[in-house]
């Protein structure tokens, strides 16, 4: 178990974590009622923040730590790290507007392909030394 890994998964938590609460602080701001998910469209961009990130770590804990794991630890959180810098960076820009999500979206989308695409390639080459 890597060090660097668990620190990225760690920081990635706390990141979804202030999402969320982003979202609790949203509703009360717009007004927007438990369980409506629709209303003020700066309300639905927030939730859409945290909703959309959810979704991204489905595909990005197991690309982490299967690259951490036969690749190498630190460059998987290296590319970790790139990949929640991402996040942040969709979450700013999709909070001021719906078009600036996309420059955030782009750097942890890249990134999180690279981290499947070289699990790939490890788990391949381990099989091959087999």
């Amino acid at each position: 178990m890597s060090p660097w890994t668990s620190l990225i998964t760690a920081l990635t938590l706390l990141l979804y974590f202030v999402l969320t609460i982003n979202v609790g602080r949203a509703r009360a701001k717009y007004k927007v009622p438990v369980p409506q998910t629709t209303g003020d469209p700066n309300f639905e961009r927030v939730l859409r923040v945290q909703q959309n990130t959810l979704e991204q770590l489905v595909l990005f804990f197991p690309a982490l730590w299967l690259f951490s794991f036969y690749v190498n630890p630190f460059w998987g959180a290296a590319l970790g790290a790139v990949w929640l810098v991402g996040r942040i960076v969709y979450a700013w820009g999709y909070y001021q507007a719906a078009e600036k999500r996309v420059i955030g979206f782009g750097i942890s989308s890249l990134s999180g392909v690279v981290l499947l695409l070289g699990s790939f390639v490890g788990i391949i080459l381990s099989l091959v030394k087999l």
